[in-house]
């Protein structure tokens, strides 16, 4: 890799394997003397690994972790008077429906146990969840693998209103309130 010098310009050959994959590399300018700090671009199809590893990644912390996401916080309550729908309206689950009998549903993979199951390979096991206050509908990601996408846009977190949309996947989803008849 060639670098230059911050401070006079001088071109210097540094070693590839003794970068080793390191994101930052300071070297001493053999023409001034002073040191350069050099930040190395990372390649985005590289491997690169977390240290220390992230509670979720951990084996022995993952189920508590998960027991955690999937516990259902104090305070849900469906509306009195309104029905709250999600529809898939496009992707491998399209046409799928289901009407909220609970506060608090878990979107996720076929398979594995959620509330609402969509045939989508990138959708995780319990993938995220939606949880009604009264009037208040949030979507909450549950630290799913590809994320939880509102408004274009990757959200651990959103509030939701009559016709909004969310993707999981490649599964696009719409919440519809309606009164009841």
């Amino acid at each position: 890799m060639e670098a230059l010098c911050q401070h006079c310009g001088a071109k210097h050959s540094l070693d590839d394997k003794q970068l080793g994959g390191h994101t930052k590399v300071q070297f001493k300018c053999s023409s001034c003397g002073k040191m350069t700090l050099l930040n190395i671009a990372t390649r985005p199809d590289r491997t690169r690994s977390t240290t220390p590893l992230p509670s979720f990644a951990r084996t022995e912390g993952a189920h508590d972790v998960l027991a955690e996401l999937i516990k259902e916080p104090p305070g849900l309550k469906l509306p009195e008077g309104k029905t709250i729908t999600l529809t898939a309206i496009s992707g491998l689950a399209n046409g799928s429906t289901m009407t909220l009998t609970k506060p608090r549903i878990i979107l996720g993979r076929r398979g594995g146990g959620a509330d609402f199951e969509v045939d989508d390979p990138e959708v995780s096991r319990w993938h995220c969840a939606v949880e009604v206050k009264d009037t208040a509908i949030w979507l909450k990601d549950l630290e799913s693998t590809n994320g939880t996408y509102y408004d274009n846009e990757r959200t651990r977190a959103a509030m939701l209103g009559d016709g909004i949309e969310f993707r999981i996947g490649s599964t696009i989803l719409r919440l519809n309130i309606t009164a009841k008849s």
